[in-house]
């Protein structure tokens, strides 16, 4: 008779057959994600091979990944990964006004090879634009899988369904969230912990426009939150750190969060307890 844990063992190892989709070898994604980010980048690759070389080894590594997440295997997976590669110019075109907007608008930024290689910021998005185009081509799961790397490297949480416009600048970045049906125009300017999420989050909202849309040349400074799928914020404005936006605003909007500054005559007579 078999034990209550042989019958928990045989049922995890019966589990594997169970789910419905494949998931891609974590490890192996991980390695594409940071080999792919280095061919566009071959300065920062130790060990860099000529470019045509690399891509072969690249385009068969993606499709072996792609290959059991995809109905017809092989035929599919390869018609991705040539679609992939055959816009992968335009995304590194893209990324270079990203790394450029970086370059020019942060002053601690002496070059763009310090952009490329230590900026979080411009590695979130890197990655956010290679998971936004095999989202688009259809790739199920490896975009998410991509996305959620860096926001574990990063702490830049971007999901590959959002959109987003040209020369975006992310400074600093930790606990940046944009959400699926963000749409984010061109020149905005992000700092850390930003939030452009949701009002609900009923599953069945899925197909709706669930996050608000950031029109060009923005700046949403450190924290603020906006939040719902009509919420416009309209060009040209500036959100100031810690607000927090569930309507729309008009073009050249200023949104401010202010604090309130109390300067006491005398000593506190007990110690003041803060509470977080």
């Amino acid at each position: 008779m078999k034990s209550a844990l042989d019958q928990f063992f045989q049922k995890l190892d019966a589990s594997r057959e169970t789910y419905a989709t494949r998931l891609p070898a974590r490890i192996d994604a991980h390695r594409l994600a940071d080999a792919l980010f280095c061919f566009l980048f071959p300065m920062l690759d130790d060990n860099p091979k000529p470019a045509v070389v690399q891509y072969t080894i690249l385009r068969h590594e993606l499709i072996k990944i792609l290959a059991p997440l995809v109905q017809d295997n092989d035929s599919r997976a390869s018609e991705i990964a040539d679609g992939f590669f055959g816009q992968l110019p335009g995304v590194h075109e893209a990324l270079l006004e990203d790394a450029n907007a970086i370059l020019h608008f942060d002053p601690a930024a002496t070059c763009l090879e310090e952009v490329l290689a230590t900026y979080p910021g411009f590695q979130a998005i890197a990655v956010y634009r290679m998971a936004n185009l095999l989202h688009r081509l259809g790739a199920p799961l490896l975009p998410r899988v991509f996305s959620e790397y860096l926001h574990g490297k990063t702490g830049i949480d971007i999901h590959p369904a959002a959109t987003i416009g040209r020369s975006f600048f992310i400074d600093h970045g930790t606990g940046v969230v944009v959400g699926a049906t963000a749409v984010i125009g061109n020149n905005v300017k992000l700092y850390q912990g930003v939030t452009l999420g949701a009002v609900q989050v009923e599953k069945s909202m899925a197909n709706k426009k669930r996050h608000p849309t950031i029109e060009d040349n923005c700046i949403l400074y450190a924290n603020c939150t906006i939040l719902g799928g009509s919420t416009v914020v309209g060009h040209d404005s500036v959100i100031g750190g810690n607000s927090w936006l569930t309507e729309s605003v008009p073009p050249y909007s200023v949104v401010l969060h202010q604090s309130q500054v109390k300067v006491r005559t005398r000593p506190f007579e007990e110690p003041v307890s803060f509470v977080i």
